[in-house]
């Protein structure tokens, strides 16, 4: 089967490299919620899954309703040699901006206000996201817009998940067996050479990426015998912009299903904060907003307990004509907010430039 098989807009899936799986319509759905939606999939998935089963699994970031695992009707297996659907989804460049929820200069201030409280001594990172609401003459077709964003970012995990959809390039669980393998991505520039050098000799953006190394691999360690991270972090190039990249490998000390293991590790450092609960908390009120899905680990289930999960980046809510875009940055003590506003038009520019094409 080809990942022509998408024909279901309100559908599913996740590719990587030009191969994964999609799926058209619902033959189960579990919708957990709340602080326990991980473990609560986790038996959920252990039960319904038959061995051969695949279900497709999007999260919402802090427990609001939104989650869902879904087996479809039809599973197909999409390969690297898959011809490419036709690129549908085209709005004739009709797309309008109607703003965040929450306006530039206030959401400068949320940031100026956690660069305070990092200095007072509350936590020492937060992750603050903003969103850009999109209207367009025409429907937007979800299959027509991951089609474009495989095509565009083809190393990065593209996903469609009931017109949730995106390309995000953070691994951030992958269980094959006992082995586990994340990517852990923080710090972020333009993508030209000398920005990547820069990039790599800012001290802000080691410190920041140092946290969210190094909550990955507490969050692993508990589940793990072995587990090994690269001694530097280095560039992650994509078409629009490059991060700092760490690799993280383990090997498990039992057979934990890979949704216990996400759980375990969500929300990283890379999208919370530091330390964890602390951040985390402080996050809906600086935003004063929602969400979602975004942020989120997303990826597909098997009935074995292996799995591979993203996190939500570079994604958009699509609702008909409309549109809902996400994008984050890490905050910490020298953060600048006209910096921090620029690297989130920056990083908003992916998803922006596929609804237009």
């Amino acid at each position: 089967m080809t990942v022509g098989a998408l024909r279901d807009p309100d559908g599913y899936a996740f590719t990587t490299e030009g191969a994964g799986w999609v799926g058209n319509g619902v033959r189960d759905r579990f919708t957990p919620s709340g602080p326990t939606r991980f473990a609560d999939a986790a038996a959920w998935a252990s039960e319904a899954l038959a061995p051969d089963d695949v279900a497709f699994a999007a999260f919402t970031f802090d427990g609001s309703p939104g989650s869902a695992l879904v087996v479809p009707e039809e599973v197909h297996a999409v390969r690297t040699d898959s011809a490419p659907p036709p690129d549908l989804g085209r709005v004739d460049g009709r797309i309008r901006y109607a703003g965040s929820s929450v306006d530039e200069v206030a959401w400068m201030e949320a940031v100026a206000t956690a660069t305070t409280r990092i200095r007072a001594g509350a936590y020492e990172k937060i992750v603050l996201a903003r969103d850009l609401q999109v209207w367009a003459a025409d429907e937007l077709d979800p299959i027509g817009l991951a089609a474009r964003l495989a095509r565009r970012f083809p190393s990065c995990m593209t996903f469609l998940h009931e017109r949730f959809v995106g390309s995000t390039p953070e691994l951030l669980l992958r269980r094959d067996g006992r082995r586990v393998t994340s990517v852990v991505l923080a710090g972020t520039a333009a993508p030209d050479p000398a920005s990547g050098r820069a990039l790599l000799a800012s001290a802000k953006d080691q410190a920041e990426h140092a946290f969210a190394r190094d909550s990955a691999l507490a969050a692993l360690a508990p589940s793990c015998v072995e587990l090994h991270a690269d001694a530097e972090p280095w560039l992650l190039r994509l078409d629009n912009l490059q991060h700092l990249a760490t690799r993280v490998t383990g090997l498990l000390d039992a057979d934990h299903h890979v949704l216990e293991l996400v759980g375990a590790m969500h929300p990283t450092a890379a999208v919370g904060g530091t330390p964890r609960d602390v951040a985390v908390a402080d996050i809906r009120p600086l935003e004063q907003m929602d969400r979602a899905r975004y942020a989120a680990p997303i990826g597909v289930v098997t009935g074995s307990g292996d799995g591979t999960f993203g996190i939500a980046l570079r994604c958009a809510q699509l609702d008909g004509n409309r549109a809902r875009l996400f994008a984050g940055c890490g905050i910490v003590a020298d953060s600048l907010p006209d910096d921090e506003l620029e690297e989130t038009r920056l990083k908003l520019q992916a998803m922006q430039s596929v609804l237009a094409a």
